[in-house]
């Protein structure tokens, strides 16, 4: 019992192709790769290499704040008002 015959590997890859279906496994095989390799550079101490860091600063303008978004998160921190 167990993975050691090559048919049950077979069947297990066609029910995880049937569940998540073929557009889905890229997606899921990346973002697996990419929490595991987070994890090995977590575990070692090392600093992911970062596109950024490569490529000479520029100064990039940043958009401003969507008009509504100060007032939302205003409200958010402010504490509930307590009747009374």
């Amino acid at each position: 019992m167990g993975l050691e015959n090559p048919i049950h590997i077979a069947i297990l890859l066609m029910v995880v192709l049937l569940v998540f279906g073929a557009r889905r496994l890229p997606e899921i095989g990346h973002s697996l790769g990419s929490g595991l390799r987070g994890f090995k550079d977590s575990l070692s101490g090392e600093a992911p290499p970062s596109a950024l860091s490569a490529a000479p600063h520029a100064e990039s303008p940043t958009a401003p704040p969507a008009p509504g978004l100060a007032s939302v998160e205003a409200s958010a921190r402010r504490p509930p008002e307590s009747s009374g």
